[in-house]
């Protein structure tokens, strides 16, 4: 079965969210390969959400899971548990369909998220957690996701968190073309900063990398790079200083940021935003003389309000996939059974017709007319499973199978992670 553990900026704290943010695919495949009943795992871990999708035999899993998260994070598992919420069934469903639509994002109809559902999907694969039914949700995730933003308006209306971040800054700047901007990654954030940095008409960008990728990113984006021995200066020389690095500690302090100011004689007033989670920059930088802070929280308060971009067309499109998943769901518990009866039917057509090999009495005409039986003697049992499944009656059949032909089938989702299917 199908459980999660999510946790966003609606229900845990900025500082929670923060640790719990530190935990690496890495690290929680090893938390799937530790635990027996867990046959996978799928982690969704972005600035504004931690989210742990698994396929488990046993519900009771997702306490292991807490006591691990909590683990890594170095936060009080009770507050972990406070401020997460378990999900099984159509309630996980319909979160990740919403949340992969931006529709349960800090900025309802951001853009970043479907991309960043899709690549938790593709570490989960490169890290062999996947399972055929995380598979499916995943992939019906973001087939919802491209409905809702090419059906519905909330595409457009939503705007990313960098965007709006950088509508709050527009109240502090007089004029984007002459504003000279340092930007510290070089990530997807980064990508979509310059973006948007550039739509509003600056020209004068710089940026740093904490892991040196800086000149190969300056290079692809015709900005400047800067190194380590430069940074100070170039801090200096900003008006506005924008992080979005995945470091896990903090790249900025105001002791930092003070030395660097005062290399300049008259340093100017300056903006700094942080769109790091964990956080790039340190609270106390907010201390300093001319100096502003524009971090997650501050930005997560000027948020549009859901019900103002969500759209009830987005609504009854996650609610349809919803349930169209479910229907899927229903049918494919049945298929074990169905392919275990089918096989043990074609098995005895084949003994039969060998046996009538050896006595010399098979000819090519009796073959095709036993095979052909064999396809008529399947046909009905099959679709009744299939109406069977689809009423969420599955397990009649298999029990049906069982008593008649004692085979015993095993459900779809047993098999091992690493399987992966087809789009």
């Amino acid at each position: 079965m199908l459980t999660a553990l999510t946790a966003d900026y609606r229900t845990a704290g900025f500082e929670v969210l923060e640790r719990l943010a530190t935990v690496s695919p890495e690290t929680f495949a090893r938390f799937v390969g530790a635990h027996r009943g867990v046959r996978g795992g799928v982690l969704l871990a972005t600035c504004n959400r931690f989210e742990a999708y698994l396929d488990v035999a046993d519900e009771a899993e997702v306490d292991g899971l807490l006591d691990f998260a909590a683990a890594e994070a170095g936060v009080d598992a009770a507050a972990v548990a406070d401020a997460a919420a378990r999900r099984t069934g159509s309630d996980l469903a319909g979160h990740l369909f919403a949340v992969s639509s931006g529709l349960e994002s800090l900025v309802v109809g951001e853009a970043e998220i479907a991309g960043q559902v899709s690549r938790a999907l593709e570490a989960a694969r490169g890290l062999g957690t996947t399972t055929p039914d995380l598979e499916r949700l995943f992939q019906r995730a973001s087939r919802t996701s491209s409905a809702v933003q090419q059906r519905t308006r909330v595409g457009s209306a939503g705007r990313s968190i960098v965007r709006l971040a950088l509508d709050l800054a527009g109240s502090r700047v007089t004029d984007w073309a002459t504003t000279r901007v340092l930007l510290i990654g070089t990530g997807t954030y980064a990508r979509a900063t310059l973006a948007a940095l550039r739509d509003r008409g600056v020209h004068e960008i710089a940026v740093y990398s904490p892991s040196g990728r800086a000149l190969k990113f300056a290079q692809r984006e015709g900005v400047v790079a800067v190194t380590r021995t430069d940074l100070p200066h170039r801090l200096a020389l900003a008006d506005i200083v924008i992080s979005c690095s995945i470091a896990t500690t903090p790249i900025l302090d105001a002791e930092k940021l003070r030395r660097a100011r005062s290399v300049v004689a008259e340093p100017a007033r300056q903006l700094v935003v942080d769109l790091g989670m964990p956080r790039n920059i340190e609270p106390d930088v907010a201390g300093l003389q001319d100096v502003d802070l524009l971090d997650l929280e501050t930005i997560g308060k000027h948020a549009p309000l859901p019900e103002l971009q969500a759209t009830d067309d987005a609504l009854a499109l996650i609610a349809e996939a919803v349930a169209e998943y479910g229907a899927d769901q229903r049918a494919t518990a049945a298929t074990p059974a169905v392919v275990a009866y089918r096989a043990h039917v074609f098995e005895l057509v084949d003994q039969e017709i060998e046996r009538l090999r050896r006595k010399g009495e098979a000819t090519e005409a009796v073959e095709r007319a036993m095979r052909h039986l064999a396809g008529v003697l399947v046909h009905t049992p099959s679709a009744r499973a299939r109406e069977l499944a689809a009423a969420g009656e599955a397990q009649r059949f298999a029990d049906a199978v069982e008593t008649l032909h004692g085979l015993s089938t095993s459900p779809a989702s047993d098999e091992q992670p690493g399987t992966v299917l087809a789009g």
